[in-house]
């Protein structure tokens, strides 16, 4: 259930007006989304992410230094339109071109394509990529059609870092594209979400039961099975991103940035609980953990379930992700 909203219709307006008045140090709205509110170094490729409100921080929360450096926001779970996504864009340019970065849904790809054209005619280098990290939407062979969820972070991150240290469209492209490649996600979900003034869930969980793999917005996953414990659900977790691992990966003394991501309802206490299953069992593969993060990264409303993210690192990806960062939702 979401509690608070006046119009249903207004709900992502007012939340875009507050998010940016009580972190006007940080970013400033622009016609379609936000922009960051400092200043960025002229002759550097920007980097401007979105998609459907309802899933902060995403997108808004990852727009700093360090970062994005603009967000298009849609409406609730919908793509920006592409006028959004140029206007973005065109704002947040600081003269070598722009990366459109997105999570992979078929909205998003049809709007940020679109925009991609429109910029390129009138002048403005730009590129795309669609995050393509959730395991279970696809199989390996089908990797290109994968969703986006946590993984978005990554790819975001490590892009962000290289256009901060001055790197080229096409080098930041191949940046985002290895970073990409290189992560993994899982999602499991014990209930659907409520969309302000909705009478009834987007969708449904039977009681008792969790969707195994489960996307954000409701997509099937691999099966509904009965609620594990948290130990349990740890090892199934880390066995499902284990039997997916990315060409060339050998599990043992590998580095790896690792996310726990709680999608809405699920409590941090309960993602600490789990963590602490996922780190043992990380550990035991000779896994090394470079970087840990546990919070709400992507998020769908009241949305209760959760997600594991593993990011195989190479030196240079590590370096991106261990850069700094300063946005409403993540710091480094």
């Amino acid at each position: 259930m979401t509690w608070l909203f006046n119009n249903p219709s207004e709900f992502a307006k007012e939340m875009v007006a507050g998010f940016v008045s009580a972190n006007a140090e940080i970013v400033r709205q622009v016609p379609g989304g936000v922009i960051r509110n400092t200043q960025s170094q002229p002759g550097t490729v920007a980097i401007v992410i979105g998609g459907g409100s309802g899933h902060y921080p995403a997108f808004a929360g990852l727009v700093g230094q360090g970062l994005a450096h603009g967000a298009a926001m849609g409406n609730l779970f919908a793509s920006p339109s592409a006028q959004q996504i140029c206007s973005v864009a065109k704002a947040a340019n600081n003269g070598a071109g722009v990366l459109l970065a997105f999570g992979n849904y078929a909205g998003d790809v049809l709007h940020f394509g679109l925009a991609r054209e429109r910029l390129i005619a009138e002048g403005i280098p730009c590129e795309l990529i669609a995050v393509t990290d959730d395991i279970t939407s696809a199989a390996p062979n089908e990797i290109e059609k994968r969703r986006g969820v946590a993984g978005d972070l990554v790819v975001f991150k490590a892009a962000a870092a290289a256009a901060e240290q001055g790197a080229s469209l096409q080098e930041v492209l191949a940046v985002a594209k290895r970073a990409n490649d290189r992560t993994r996600t899982i999602g499991v979900a014990f209930s659907g979400c409520t969309l302000p003034g909705a009478e009834h869930p987007l969708f449904t969980v039977p009681e008792g039961q969790m969707g195994f793999g489960m996307g954000i917005h409701g997509e099937p996953g691999i099966r509904e099975m009965a609620v594990p414990g948290a130990s349990e659900l740890a090892e199934m977790l880390v066995e499902q991103l284990l039997n997916d691992l990315p060409p060339g990966v050998s599990v043992k003394g590998a580095r790896v940035g690792a996310i726990l991501n709680g999608l809405g309802s699920v409590k941090y206490e309960e993602l600490f609980v789990v963590w602490h299953g996922v780190q043992q069992r990380l550990i035991e593969q000779g896994i090394v953990l470079a970087d840990v993060q546990v919070g709400e990264f992507v998020t769908s409303f009241d949305m209760a379930g959760l997600s594991l993210t593993l990011a195989w690192f190479t030196d240079e990806l590590e370096a991106l992700w261990l850069a700094p960062a300063y946005s409403p939702a993540f710091k480094r």
